[in-house]
């Protein structure tokens, strides 16, 4: 008697956590839908609101909205996770960092160039150019 009692309850909690499990699906489905609807009515607002003056386009219904919003998505990509929390690429730029640092030049004496064209650069460019209209002469 103990023994069915046992798989009874067991059978019930199985029951009930079922349902609980059901009931949470059902109702992020729903809010998910209700976000989805609330998504596109927004971008239609705000697309009503700014394109038309800015512009000069259309006012767009609930359904184009929500066209444009997917096709924006699909030109500009659904967030794949490229962002500071993605350790693989920043892993793979230290990698290539370390990699390439002999070949790494010193860009510190870039900052005298300003300073060799004003007073040099001129004057060697001018030079050249005289050089070339020789040659095609000759």
């Amino acid at each position: 008697m103990e023994h069915n009692e046992r798989i009874k309850r067991s059978v019930e909690r199985n029951v009930e956590e079922g349902v609980k499990k059901g009931v949470k699906i059902i109702f992020f489905v729903i809010l998910g839908i209700g976000i989805a609807f609330l998504v596109g009515y927004i971008v239609m607002r705000l697309w009503n609101w700014l394109m038309p003056e800015l512009f000069g386009l259309p006012i767009v219904g609930y359904w184009q909205a929500v066209g444009i919003l997917i096709l924006a998505k699909i030109i500009f990509g659904f967030g794949s996770g490229d962002g500071p929390s993605n350790k693989s690429k920043k892993s793979k730029r230290k990698m290539d960092s370390k990699k390439c640092g002999a070949l790494r030049k010193d860009f510190s004496e870039w900052k005298h160039y300003d300073e060799f064209w004003n007073q040099e650069g001129e004057k060697a460019f001018q030079d050249y150019l005289q050089r070339r209209e020789n040659e095609n002469k000759e």
